[in-house]
């Protein structure tokens, strides 16, 4: 059975949910209840309407689990080696919020990796903590931030002894892997519990590892762990799972927090695609890992011909772990941006990538290509490599393109913090022209999106060297997230 097939027809064999709502639509009953469609008047065509349904008796209750749903929710615990698991339709957004504000009480202090998705500032926001920085390494060569280390968390530990959590991103974007089992072992000993936002490694599951790939963070010894398995892996996107290992997280806290931050009306196709995806894996997971791991070795061997263009992990060497799903692209020995090395994939090779900023293209790899898909990758990548120019310096990139972004300098600078988040959130703030906001303080986050990682937040002082960054930027035409269509100024807090 090809792929393709497993990731569709097989669908329908697996998915126990999808069976049962399937039963329940052929019943003789009108549906005096929602969704106001009333399973009679299709949305748009090819939309799963049928299984659109609520709570009635045989579909369970999301946020009070006693049937089906309880089940379902069993058997990817099982596939994942975790103690207990929670689907979500809110994304790993929902997760996170929900995760982090059950860590630990209101106002304590915890650790985190500043390389978090803006979810995660969020969550740290509403939940009042006091924040510790963990600032991950840079890669040199990639531009890329690096995992966190286990000696790193170790030693901030030792530094804020009151922490009571540690929270982490691992993989990042771009696949790169913290040491999350050396992290856990450390943290266990002083009963400290620790979350990954492992939205980017859903895959990393007992089945994938036995076929090569890294130990996922559930695996690791994570407390908890979220994940968003439409990434890489047949499932819809905006579903999400959460996962508990142990006894330092109470799992009440958990759902009361998923009862404040997840909807109450959560769509059951979405429901059914995890319990599908579940199927799947249980069903002919070791095949598609082989499989998938075979399609990565093809294209490790066709593309360690390439002169100029390198990547990631694949035939380049780089300080950082990685994880081998993620395919990295390096065009600046090429002579190109990454911006004119995606349109050149996208419009002669019909190839389209995830993600294209300064010298990187993103390419992300799944468990459902198709068999010749990272095939047509390499062959294009050698032929834009046989094609490439001069190399590119940074200066000259970061002058002449707008598609520069030195976003790894933002990450970079150790933020000095005048307040938490929340305190910062509560206060008046006003508009600040950019030239004039040194030695104020942010009333509003900052980042760029992919991948979403703030590098100023509500609380920080705003530096001169990130000042000096933004003008480069906005003379290059380039503007933040966060800024919400207003150019030129900041938001701070009222003095």
């Amino acid at each position: 059975m090809g792929s393709e097939e497993i990731c569709t027809e097989g669908a329908v064999e697996t998915c126990i949910l999808q069976k049962q709502l399937e039963k329940y639509a052929s019943q003789d009953l009108y549906p005096l209840h929602m969704p106001g469609h009333k399973r009679r008047v299709q949305p748009a065509p090819g939309l799963p309407y049928d299984w659109d349904v609520t709570e009635v008796p045989g579909t369970d209750d999301l946020h009070d689990a006693h049937g089906i749903l309880e089940e379902a929710m069993k058997r990817t615990a099982a596939l994942y080696g975790a103690d207990r698991t929670w689907y979500l339709v809110g994304g790993s957004t929902c997760g996170l919020l929900a995760g982090i504000r059950a860590l630990t009480a209101r106002g304590s202090e915890v650790l985190c990796a500043r390389n978090c998705h803006k979810a995660v500032f969020h969550a740290l926001e509403l939940s009042g903590y006091r924040v510790h920085w963990i600032m991950p390494p840079m890669d040199p060569e990639w531009e890329i931030c690096g995992g966190i280390r286990a000696d790193q968390v170790r030693a901030m530990l030792a530094k804020h002894p009151s922490a009571r959590a540690v929270i982490l991103t691992s993989p990042t974007y771009e696949g790169v892997l913290s040491e999350i089992e050396e992290i856990c072992s450390i943290c266990h000993e002083k009963n400290i519990p620790v979350l990954v936002d492992e939205a980017h490694g859903a895959h990393l599951l007992p089945q994938s590892c036995q076929a090569g790939f890294p130990k996922g963070a559930v695996a690791c010894g994570a407390d908890l762990v979220i994940q968003s398995p439409h990434k890489t892996l047949p499932s819809l996107t905006q579903t999400a799972l959460l996962h508990l290992n142990g006894k330092l997280v109470d799992p009440d806290r958990i759902e009361r927090e998923l009862d404040i931050f997840e909807t109450s009306s959560p769509s059951y196709p979405l429901l059914a695609s995890l319990d599908g995806c579940t199927g799947i894996l249980r069903k002919e997971g070791a095949e598609l890992f082989e499989k998938w791991k075979e399609r990565l070795a093809r294209f490790d061997e066709a593309v360690h011909s390439l002169q100029k263009i390198r990547i990631l992990g694949h035939g380049s060497q780089s300080a950082a772990v990685n994880d081998p799903g993620k395919i990295l692209i390096n065009t600046r020995g090429a002579g190109m941006t990454g911006q004119e090395a995606a349109g050149l994939l996208r419009d002669q090779f019909r190839l389209e990538t995830e993600y294209a900023r300064g010298f990187h293209v993103l390419a992300m790899s799944s468990s459902c290509d198709s068999e010749d898909a990272l095939d047509r990758l390499a062959a294009a990548l050698l032929v834009l490599d046989t094609k490439a120019a001069a190399p590119v310096s940074v200066e000259k990139n970061r002058t002449d393109s707008t598609d520069a972004l030195p976003v790894q300098e933002l990450l970079m600078i150790r933020p000095v913090t005048a307040c938490t988040i929340a305190c910062a959130a509560e206060q008046e703030a006003e508009e600040v022209p950019i030239t004039e906001a040194s030695g104020r303080i942010c009333a509003e986050y900052l980042y760029d999106y992919p991948p979403g990682i703030p590098f100023l937040i509500p609380g920080e002082f705003i530096t001169r060297k990130i000042i000096e960054i933004l003008e480069k930027e906005a003379e290059n035409g380039r503007a933040f997230y966060g800024h919400r269509g207003r150019e030129g100024v900041i938001l701070c807090l009222r003095e």
